[in-house]
């Protein structure tokens, strides 16, 4: 994304996404409570670190969930002293992992299920069914090598 200012035109069909329901917060407010200036926050939004929302009038409003967002940006930079490009990083692996989290939870919960309608329809049959059976053969012993002097 190219850096500098846009025109109002530019992209407003997508900064401006009508508010859930919620608390929201003006710049103003969020920048003195966690004590930075509102232009950090708009240098965050421009960075695409935060997307508040805005009013028909273009003023930005930050949710619960940007405070929380931001609180994370603020211990990566302050406490850790990551730069912005590593929060983007820390961001996008933690946006995945929770994606992650989501897939594998719907996964546990199909296999769950397929565990309990297996068992209502007797697995055992199936289970042999689903095995192939191979000849016997005769197993060889192997012998472990030697450990390499030191």
């Amino acid at each position: 994304m190219p850096r500098g200012r846009r025109s109002r035109d530019e992209g407003s069909a997508e900064k401006r996404t009508a508010p859930a329901p919620g608390k929201y917060y003006m710049i103003s407010v969020v920048a003195s409570t966690f004590g930075i200036h509102p232009q950090t926050l708009r240098l965050y939004e421009r960075e695409g670190l935060l997307k508040p929302s805005r009013t028909e009038g273009n003023t930005r409003l930050y949710s619960e969930e940007d405070l929380k967002q931001l609180e994370v940006i603020l211990n990566l930079t302050r406490d850790l002293g990551v730069n912005l490009a590593g929060v983007e990083i820390v961001l996008n692996m933690r946006r995945k992992i929770e994606q992650m989290q989501t897939e594998v939870g719907e996964f546990v919960d199909y296999v769950r299920e397929e565990l309990r309608r297996s068992n209502q329809e007797g697995w055992q049959e199936r289970f042999q069914q689903a095995l192939v059976k191979l000849p016997p053969t005769q197993m060889q012993k192997v012998d472990a090598p030697a450990p390499h002097p030191e």
